[in-house]
């Protein structure tokens, strides 16, 4: 008999599962070596008047305030019931069919935009409800800032165009002598369809990368393309992190420096993102950075109209992906929390985390998002998950499986295998078994390939891999 290990290693799906790659790792995140458990879903605010589309918190010293946007207002969480308040300026909003608000920092100014209001400001601390940031403001679809500049993109009547305020001055917005507002229209490439901003600014339009450098008067940006033909597909794609901005376009997952554009899916997730999105629901995907773990993840709508996420480890190249209930997903900043401050919650057991948790720490990044009409947290149990292997055998000769033995650490796992003679039988897995005290798993199951099926069960905090025992099978 041969004992053979399956390292879990990289999760590949647009390759077959003949060539040894992960065929799936459900409800996981990438590891160096394996895979580790991801947090479910778990409500953080009550609900608000009406379903959100976008959350953000802003940070202003050691205070935090944290922000959800819905179709026709924007919405404050109120750490003392828990509530979301409405703080909309007056007459509400009406956010265009299949969009959502964005929003940015400029100092302790958030602005928002939605691309039917003029840009929204809040201060931090003094601000009791939004209003316009300036009556010569634009009203436009996205918001960055860039250097010492609050830029703006797009609008209903010029979507090629990009708008800057004055120097430091998130509410000049006229251009003109003493004053570095201006406005750019980006000559080729199509539509804007987002960006995002830091020491430079990343405009992405329909079949271009565009870089925005301040250059100082008398023309304050240079507009340079440092991408033709590679566009974005959707604004609801992009996310940043640091330098690094990552997006969808027409042929996969791309991530972009400012200087080089990369593809970071071509042959392994690309061909399985477009045959599993529901095409017609791209509108709804969002994407955002979770700092904890260093992934940055993709939400879409996928064909059975389930919610589903790509997540993708930047530092270790490595892909997996989940089925969480969420609409939308972001990185925010905590709310600082007292014991006290806690007892809107009723109990222990109705908190969304666990006392330790960085949620309740105030101003500590943290992995969020919206469902219907609740701010929620990715801080709930371990969601079920499931890895399975690629296919093993003999080189090519029947083999019967007759043990396994899945490495999990400091957990258990359940097991199940299929088999078949040849490629195109269906792949059939049979009931999973709980490994016995020794960690080990009976099993009897004949064939030339032979995939793994394993559910790591406890408190594991890594699957790294499972022992498989193959013996020769004779034929007649």
């Amino acid at each position: 008999m041969a004992i053979t290990r399956i390292n879990f290693g990289e999760w590949t799906p647009d390759q077959p599962g003949v060539t040894g790659t992960m065929t799936s790792v459900t409800n996981t995140f990438p590891l160096a070596n394996g895979y580790g458990p991801l947090a479910d879903v778990a409500d953080f605010s009550d609900a608000a008047s009406e379903n959100l589309n976008a959350v953000y918190a802003g940070k202003s010293g050691a205070s935090t305030a944290l922000f959800a946007g819905g179709a026709t207002k924007l919405f404050q969480y109120a750490q003392a019931d828990n509530d979301l308040d409405n703080v909309s300026k007056a007459g509400g909003y009406t956010t265009p069919t299949g969009e959502r608000w964005r929003f940015a920092q400029f100092g302790s100014v958030v602005v928002a935009a939605n691309g039917q209001a003029k840009l929204q400001a809040w201060t931090l601390g003094t601000s009791t409800a939004f209003a316009d940031v300036a009556a010569a403001a634009p009203t436009a679809y996205h918001v960055t800032v860039v250097r010492d500049f609050v830029v703006a993109a797009r609008t209903a009547s010029y979507p090629n165009r990009v708008y800057w305020s004055d120097i430091n001055d998130e509410t000049d917005w006229t251009p003109g002598t003493g004053s570095q507002s201006d406005f750019q229209d980006l000559a080729d490439g199509g539509d804007i369809i987002g960006m995002t901003g830091g020491e430079f600014g990343l405009v992405l339009t329909e079949r271009s990368i565009v870089r925005m450098s301040y250059i100082g008067s008398p023309f304050f940006f240079q507009f340079d393309n440092i991408a033709r033909n590679i566009g974005c597909l959707t604004s609801n794609s992009i996310t940043q992190y640091g330098a690094q901005t990552f997006f969808l376009s027409d042929d996969g997952f791309y991530m972009c420096d400012g200087e080089k554009v990369q593809a970071i899916g071509t042959e392994k997730v690309d061909r399985f993102f477009f045959n599993d999105v529901e095409l017609s629901k791209l509108n709804l995907m969002s994407a955002a950075i979770d700092p904890v773990k260093n992934l940055v993840i993709w939400n879409y709508v996928n064909q059975s109209n389930q919610p589903r996420q790509l997540i993708y480890n930047w530092q270790l190249n490595r892909w997996s992906y989940a089925d969480l209930d969420v609409d939308y997903i972001n990185s925010v900043y905590t709310p600082s929390s007292t014991l006290e401050g806690l007892d809107i919650f009723g109990s222990l057991d109705s908190l969304p985390a666990s006392l330790d948790d960085r949620t309740w720490a105030g101003g500590a990044l943290l992995f969020a998002g919206v469902r219907d009409a609740k701010i929620v947290t990715f801080t709930g149990a371990a969601k079920a998950a499931t890895i399975i292997s690629g296919d093993i055998g003999l080189q090519g000769a029947q083999s019967v499986a007759t043990l396994a033995k899945p490495l999990v650490d400091n957990g258990s796992a359940t097991v199940g295998i299929a088999s078949r003679i040849n490629l195109n039988n269906t792949i059939t897995f049979s009931t999973n078994v709980a490994a016995d005290a020794e960690g080990r798993v009976g099993l009897r199951s004949a064939g030339r390939y032979h995939r793994v099926r394993v559910t790591p069960t406890g408190s594991w905090t890594s699957a790294l891999a499972v022992d498989v025992e193959l013996a020769p099978q004779g034929t007649r």
